[in-house]
């Protein structure tokens, strides 16, 4: 039986055991690669908001937002004024 798609999910959301290695990636980003926890956490609220988060993927990039969003040099792929 399989999972129904899940609007403004983000991955932590999910089966977790799928995506551990998406978190995995996140924590062993160089320090200097990463964006701060605020701005992070801020992205995440943003994508959250957003019609085209499904499932923890962005439909505009195809990119885990979790990750995107984790990166200091990263934008939204919908506009940067976003973030």
């Amino acid at each position: 039986m399989t999972k129904p798609i899940c609007k403004r999910c983000l991955l932590r959301e999910l089966d977790g055991t799928y995506f551990q290695s998406i978190y995995e990636y996140i924590q062993n980003l160089p320090e200097e690669l990463k964006a701060d926890p605020e701005t992070y956490a801020a992205r995440l609220a943003k994508c959250r908001a957003c019609d085209h988060l499904v499932n923890g993927m962005c439909e505009l990039c195809g990119c885990f937002v979790e990750v995107r969003a984790a990166k200091k040099k990263q934008r939204c792929a919908q506009s940067a004024e976003i973030w």
